[in-house]
């Protein structure tokens, strides 16, 4: 009976058997049961050290190759997402009394490019990632420890910050690297596109099904260093006190916990950063976990030093509306070249910049040159069609006939470009007439009005999207999840019924802002320069 399994116990432990040498392996083989389970190997190794001589740390390492060779061997788990954030089911902790032996066993070839094993005590631990389909072992790092505890006991990310005084950010950078390695496993997102016809199944529309980011605009002022001719509210809206503002992130916190959902605060205004209490609030968010951004004016380099300081944002988008002179005549006087070297000082700053144009009848002809003339100074450039509410109505949109025309321009401009970057959802009827795959639209997934994405205001006010009344709720009344989840809002992420039944649904729906500044229904109507 031994001799039939001797060969399975020399693939098992290949690594014992390198290290002890034929010689002293096949003594330990004839010193064992005749029936004796491969996996009772380690412990017997412990009372034959002594006798044969063995090398302190072979049971552990023996050990080792016993859970290495389970991992390998057992079958796959069910790829189901969990509903909460979950300890891959693969993985196994051993402790050890000795470093360095997991790469022993991790590589079967010759260990002398490895430190000698090392007296000490740690834990190993083994997986198969559920992505890669890779399997692993290593030795587990405090973070690795950190991560497997706070998710086996259940322990909130917040509560796990206080006890270890230290930021949530740092806790969820932990769990996040986790999940990244396969060791934790993600929940599905909760925030969904529902699709409404068998026309968009998942197979198509795959990648635009279930978000991973969720944004919350945040309008913290409407005061603003700028007076644009396009602005669509310039209202008087008293900014929140400090401690209004850090219970709303609070709430946003748990929005995202429930909504299995990473959170991004973009601030804007306005001017976000004459809100009084920008800085206090950008670090409490950044100390929440929250990926922030900055959706603002060309600011000195003395306060982009004290954000940077805190942390760096994703990036930093900044206005032009065509080249200088029609910029300024928009924008006020000097704020093209102030722009252009903000732009500088944001690459000097290594902080990613972003272009935003509204496009217009004066202006459509310009945007490809500006592209042109910012390449090299910006990261990305794109524009969104003029709304025209509050003080754009006193602007033109441009011809429906010159909009598809500069459209197909534009996008067949972008394949050649590093900067020229694709928003407007009516893209993909162009990517659709040249089969090529489709693209996320405004917010990656077509109109994202109340589905990945909110616009707060000053006062309170949440809605669906910022370039048109879309109100949904109030958040100093109600919550956020309560928000989101009203029938107001649902109406705004289901779109017009004019595009229900469209095969370009999910990554697109037209503009709803564009379609209200028609006089039209944007829950009947369709967008007015749709050309599908």
């Amino acid at each position: 009976m031994l001799k039939t399994d001797s060969n399975a116990y020399r693939q098992i432990f290949s690594n014992c058997r390198r290290i002890l040498g034929v010689k002293t392996w096949d003594k330990i083989l004839a010193a064992l049961d005749n029936e004796m389970e491969p996996g009772l190997l380690p412990d017997k190794l412990v009372s034959l050290k002594t006798a044969f001589h063995l090398p302190a740390y072979i049971d552990d390492l023996a050990g080792l190759e016993w859970a290495w060779h389970q991992l390998k061997t057992q079958p796959p788990p069910p790829a189901q997402p969990p509903e909460k954030l979950a300890v891959n089911p693969t993985l196994s902790i051993v402790p050890v009394g000795w470093k360095h032996i997991a790469a022993i066993v991790g590589d079967s070839s010759d260990s002398d490019g490895y430190p000698p094993p090392e007296a000490s005590p740690t834990h190993i631990i083994l997986w198969r990632h559920p992505a890669k389909k890779s399997y692993h072992i290593h030795e587990a790092g405090d973070i690795d420890l950190l991560a497997l505890k706070i998710v086996i006991e259940q322990i909130d990310p917040l509560k796990a910050a206080e006890v270890g005084n230290t930021t949530v950010r740092a806790i969820q950078t932990a769990l996040k690297n986790g999940v990244k390695r396969g060791i934790l496993l993600q929940p599905r997102s909760r925030i969904r596109r529902d699709f409404l016809t068998g026309r968009h199944s998942s197979a198509d529309f795959g990648p635009f099904e279930f978000a991973d980011i969720f944004t919350l605009q945040w309008h913290v002022t409407n005061a603003c260093d700028l007076h644009c001719k396009h602005c669509y509210d310039r209202s008087s809206r008293d900014p929140m006190s400090y401690d209004t503002a850090v219970a709303i992130l609070d709430d946003f916190y748990d929005f995202c916990s429930r909504m299995n959902i990473k959170g991004q605060v973009t601030f804007t205004g306005g001017n976000p950063l004459l809100y009084p209490y920008f800085m206090d609030i950008y670090k409490k968010a950044s100390e929440k976990g929250f990926g922030v951004a900055i959706l603002g004016n060309p600011t000195p380099k003395q306060q982009m030093d004290k954000l940077i300081g805190i942390v760096k944002p994703l990036f930093f988008q900044i206005s032009l509306e065509g080249l200088e002179e029609h910029n300024d005549f928009i924008r006020g006087s000097g704020h093209f070249q102030k722009s252009l070297a903000f732009l500088d000082e944001l690459k000097e700053m290594g902080i990613y910049s972003m272009v935003m144009l509204t496009l217009t009848h004066d202006n459509i002809d310009q945007v490809l040159p500006l592209g042109g003339m910012l390449e090299g100074r910006a990261d990305f450039f794109t524009f969104n069609r003029l709304a025209t509410v509050g003080e754009g109505r006193s602007l033109l949109m441009p011809e429906k006939g010159r909009f598809v025309d500069f459209l197909r321009e534009y996008e067949e401009a972008a394949k050649q470009s590093p900067i020229l970057g694709l928003k407007d959802n009516l893209i993909n009827i162009i990517r659709k007439e040249k089969q090529i795959d489709m693209f996320g639209g405004c917010t990656g997934y077509g109109c994202g009005a109340a589905f990945n994405f909110v616009s707060l205001l000053p006062d309170g006010e949440v809605h669906a999207c910022r370039k048109f009344p879309s109100l949904i709720g109030n958040i100093r009344k109600d919550s956020l999840f309560d928000i989101y989840h009203s029938s107001l809002a649902r109406s705004y992420r289901k779109g017009s019924d004019a595009c229900r039944d469209c095969s370009l649904n999910p990554v697109c729906r037209g503009c709803l802002a564009v379609t209200y500044s028609q006089g039209l229904n944007v829950f009947k109507d369709a967008d007015p320069f749709c050309f599908l």
